[in-house]
């Protein structure tokens, strides 16, 4: 954004915008087996990952909050106090993965619905929030209408939640939402240009973590389980599969095997899954 202030004329029609994500899956699984699970604690950023030990990667992503509060955002132009948007970015982290409830997050911050809107375009369009839309072409049915959020780098999310490490993640009610964003990062972030990310639910509880609509009728259809021991999709997936007549039914586990588990359904792990992309 900086660099395209300076710019004096119109660069339209000779720019391509690129976004460059922080490492991936597919990209660190070479580098040993707690690999993967090394980076959804530390999270994508190469200096935080690559840290000589988890406290070192810590102390790095509480000095990038801070340094994005205090002068990047500010630099950008956005005039909003830092010590309120940590404290907005802290409810968000604590509502990883959850519908987006402005008014809650208005009267957290004792502010109005319009300024949480605009707090949260901030971080949208820093790359720092993702407003996952929901997939709404059946009118027939009562469908959940409002954008799920979550926190891009699931490092920062952890620092965000004071959790220096992973014997603190894996028992704090976080660790599932954590690893739901995780996933779907890791996904959007080898989609070919052009495919569409959603998710769907309706009032009735029929729901599906990921949808990814590929083309004309190819949608991919994908639940996100913490579950090593049994990682089988809820009733809900499948009839939420059937509303929107998935293409491809997908259980993303943190496992190493990859098996059906009905003529329908594989259960896959992520690396496995990045390497193979979209075909």
């Amino acid at each position: 954004m900086d660099l395209l202030k300076q710019s004096a004329e119109s660069l339209a029609g000779r720019i391509a915008y690129l976004e460059l994500a922080p490492f991936t899956a597919r990209e660190i699984e070479a580098l040993g087996t707690n690999a993967v699970d090394r980076l959804w604690m530390r999270g994508g950023f190469p200096d935080s990952y690559l840290a000589p030990d988890d406290s070192g990667s810590f102390d790095w992503r509480l000095a990038f909050i801070q340094t994005y509060l205090k002068r990047d955002i500010p630099a950008l132009g956005p005039r909003v106090p830092a010590e309120t948007l940590h404290h907005f970015w802290q409810m968000l982290a604590h509502s990883q993965g959850q519908l987006l409830n402005a008014a809650r997050l208005a009267s957290g911050l004792g502010v109005s619905g319009q300024t949480v809107a605009r707090y949260l375009d901030i971080l949208v369009d820093l790359l720092l929030m993702r407003r996952l839309q929901p997939w709404t072409p059946n009118l027939s049915k009562r469908l959940v209408r409002s954008p799920k959020v979550y926190v891009r780098d699931s490092g920062i999310v952890h620092a965000l939640l004071g959790m220096p490490g992973q014997e603190q993640l894996l028992g704090h009610p976080i660790v599932g939402p954590s690893w739901e964003g995780f996933v779907i990062e890791n996904m959007i972030s080898i989609t070919p240009a052009g495919v569409n990310a959603w998710f769907y639910r309706t009032s009735a509880g029929a729901e599906i973590d990921l949808l990814l609509e590929l083309g004309p009728n190819k949608l991919w259809a994908v639940e996100v389980k913490r579950s090593l021991s049994n990682p089988h999709p809820t009733k809900g997936f499948h009839l939420a599969c059937e509303d929107v007549k998935a293409t491809r039914r997908l259980v993303v586990y943190p496992g190493k095997e990859q098996y059906r588990i009905d003529p329908f359904t594989e259960v896959v792990s992520l690396p496995a899954l990045l390497k193979t992309g979209f075909e």
